[in-house]
Formats: C-alpha cells, sequence, structure tokens
C-alpha cells in the first residue's frame, strides 16, 4: 500500500524528523487559504499522487505570491499528470500539498528497503539527491553507499555516521543526520513498510538536514496491525478492479495482454503467465483465487476480468489439492452462467477428482475448452484468442 507525501511527512514529524510546514488541500480555494496560514514569502505547491517525477511533468511549481498559488493551484488540481512511473496514462491529480519554501544549500539521497539477497534491510544513501535513484544505479552506482542492519540492533550510530560522512554531510551536522536517519529507520520498521525514501534529504542554507520529500511503502500483508495506516489508503489512486477484488479475497493486477487466467496459487499463477507469453499471446492479469476458492469468489473474478475490453480468452489453470477439481468445476459452471460468459474459455485441471471435475465441464452445456497440460492449455488458449 502507498500513501501520499503529506501523509509521509506527517508520519515523519511524528517521529522528531525535521520537515517543511505544509497543508493537504483539495480545492483551490484551500490552496489560498493554507498558504495564507503558513505565511512567508515563498511556497511549493506539489501535486499529489502516487508516483515520483512529479516535478518533471509540470505537478511541482514555486510561487512567490498568493496569487501565483492560486494560479498554479488550478492548473494542477485535475490536470492528467503523466511521469515515468504513471506511465503514458497518467494520474489525475485530486490533491495538493502546499508547502512553506525552503532554502536548498545541497540535495542528497536516503532510502530503506529489503535486500532479498541478505534478507536484511538496507539503508541506502547518496550524495545524488533530486534525481531518479534507479538512474544513480545505473550510471555512478559507487554513489550509492549501503549499510545492512541487524534486526536486533537497528541501525547503529556508527552506521548512520558514515553514511552521514559518506555522502558529504558536513561535520558539524552529523548529529542531526544520525537522528534523522535513525528516525527513519525506525519508522520503516515499526509501521512494516516496504519502501522508505526521502529524495531529496536537504541541507538547508540555516544548516538544517531536512526532509524535502517522503515516500513510503507498506507491507500488504501487515496492514491488520495498522488500522491508521488502512485509513490513509486513497482508493482513487488504485485500480479500481484491483480495488474490488481485494474485496472478495483476490490477488489481481491488471495487465495489458488479452489472455485473462483465473489460477490458484501465486507460483502457478506466474508460471502460467510464462507460458501464454510463451505461446505468443499475453496475460491480461494475474489472478490469484488462492488455495480454497468458492464458487462467489470465481463468479466475481469472471466479473472482474470481463470488464476488460481488450480481453479475448480466458484460461482457467487449478490444482485441486486442498478443493477437490468437481468441486472447483461446479463452481466454474455456476459461475460461466451466471456472467453469460462472452469470450472462450479454456479450462485445466489436474489433481484430487480430476476426471470427474472435467465431465461436469463437459455435460455442463457451456463452450468449455478442456486441456490436459499447461502446454495444451496455452497453446488452446492462444488459437482461442486469434493468436
Amino acid at each position: 500500500m502507498k500513501i501520499h507525501e503529506y501523509q509521509g511527512k506527517d508520519i515523519l514529524r511524528e517521529y522528531g524528523v525535521a520537515v517543511p510546514e505544509g497543508i493537504a488541500c483539495f480545492s483551490i480555494g484551500d490552496a489560498t487559504k493554507a498558504a495564507e496560514s503558513l505565511g512567508g514569502a515563498k511556497w511549493v505547491v506539489k501535486a499529489q499522487i502516487h508516483a515520483g517525477g512529479r516535478g518533471k511533468g509540470g505537478g511541482v511549481k514555486v510561487a512567490d505570491t498568493l496569487d501565483e498559488v492560486k494560479q498554479f493551484a488550478g492548473e494542477i488540481l485535475g490536470m492528467n499528470l503523466v511521469t515515468h512511473q504513471t506511465g503514458a496514462e497518467g494520474q489525475i491529480v485530486k490533491r495538493l500539498l502546499v508547502e512553506e519554501g525552503a532554502s536548498i544549500k545541497e540535495e542528497l539521497y536516503v532510502g530503506l528497503v529489503v535486500d532479498r539477497a541478505s534478507q536484511q534491510v538496507v539503508f541506502m544513501a547518496s550524495s545524488e539527491g533530486g534525481t531518479e535513484i534507479e538512474t544513480v544505479a545505473e550510471e555512478t552506482p559507487e554513489k550509492i553507499h549501503k549499510a545492512f542492519i541487524d534486526p536486533k540492533v537497528g541501525l547503529t550510530i556508527a552506521q548512520a555516521s558514515t553514511l552521514s560522512s559518506a555522502i558529504g554531510i558536513p561535520s558539524n551536522l552529523t548529529d542531526q543526520a544520525v537522528s534523522l536517519f535513525q528516525s527513519l529507520y525506525q519508522v520503516f520498521w515499526d509501521k512494516d513498510a516496504s519502501l522508505a525514501e526521502i529524495n531529496p534529504l536537504i541541507i538547508t542554507n540555516d544548516e538544517r538536514v531536512m526532509a524535502l520529500d517522503a515516500k513510503f511503502n507498506f507491507d500488504d500483508n501487515a496492514l491488520y496491525r495498522h488500522k491508521e495506516l488502512v485509513e490513509l489508503r486513497d482508493l482513487d489512486e488504485e485500480d479500481p478492479a484491483e480495488v474490488e477484488a481485494d474485496k472478495y479475497g483476490l490477488n489481481y493486477i491488471s495487465l495489458d495482454g488479452t489472455i485473462g487466467c483465473l489460477v490458484n496459487g501465486a507460483g502457478l499463477a506466474m508460471a502460467t503467465m510464462d507460458i501464454i507469453k510463451l505461446y505468443g499471446a499475453s496475460p491480461a492479469n494475474f489472478l490469484d483465487v488462492g488455495g480454497g476458492a468458492t464458487s462467489e469468489q470465481v463468479t466475481e473474478a469472471f466479473k472482474l476480468m470481463l470488464r476488460n475490453q481488450n480481453l479475448k480468452a480466458i484460461l482457467v489453470n487449478i490444482f485441486g489439492g486442498i478443493m477437490r477439481c468437481d468441486v472447483i468445476a461446479e463452481g466454474l459452471v455456476n459461475a460461466a452462467r451466471e456472467v453469460s460468459l462472452s469470450v472462450p474459455l479454456v479450462v485445466r485441471l489436474e489433481g484430487t477428482n480430476v476426471e470427474k471435475g472435467r465431465e461436469i465441464l463437459t455435460q455442463s452445456g457451456i463452450a468449455i475448452t478442456n486441456a490436459t497440460t499447461m502446454a495444451d492449455a496455452a497453446e488452446k488458449v492462444a488459437a482461442a484468442a486469434g493468436v
């Protein structure tokens, strides 16, 4: 789950991290009132979407007058903001952050992720702030410094001091940097984050170390422990189909192909998408209905896939381990009848009571193509889609 910049800064503020004063706004009137409330002589009007690169896309503007705040708020609110992370379709801006201007002396980068290779949290820091860290990693990887964190100890003062020095923070600001780094790690740990990033981290002209931006992703599997984070969820920023799928306990991700996939088990789902590609077609979605899929879940899964106007065929690939194949087959037939299936359906069942399951599909009176192996299923669904 992702949150907005202003929400991330609110969390950082709770942990003692220095951030500019700012106010979330939902209208032009809110924006001008926010600037008046903040005072000062300069303000930053920032689009709030779940994507980076907002500045390059025209979603961040510096205003020198209240009239400019009003002007920029009007330009940004409602715009279709396209960045390298939104894709060509862009994202409609429905929220703003109006923030006090900051006097920037240096721009740096810090972030935390889980490193799969070491199975530890890694703290990354770079002197190249204000640019995409992926670009830095590709072009000048030596400018990214890392510390691997022992979860029993946390980020130590020694590690934080070394990182601070490595990215050029002056020695007189080391204490500020160490405190901020340790606080950022504590947020990551306490909130079950999968990503915590400040880009840029700035040094101001009056020698403060401050988070000028905040990006957080949180582990969906841990949200049951964090009701305060769930309340921050902005459904406008998420795929409506994925939001709907979540209501029924379905793991669904929209893709850009033409073959709908309904599979039980994430590993089998990935393998199914791979073999569809191998046979020249492309998956329209990732959809894992889990090991104990109900008829209701299968029905909703069909409904989700059928919303896709590019859909040309559906492949159901089920291994009947926890669930018997005959029970699954009955659920598939009931679901297909309820949604009035309008595209070719290929079903591959394997596991307990598989012959009985295939018999139910054959005798259903519905145009269902049975397949025996994954290769057979992929070949048949690709042909059904006209590939």
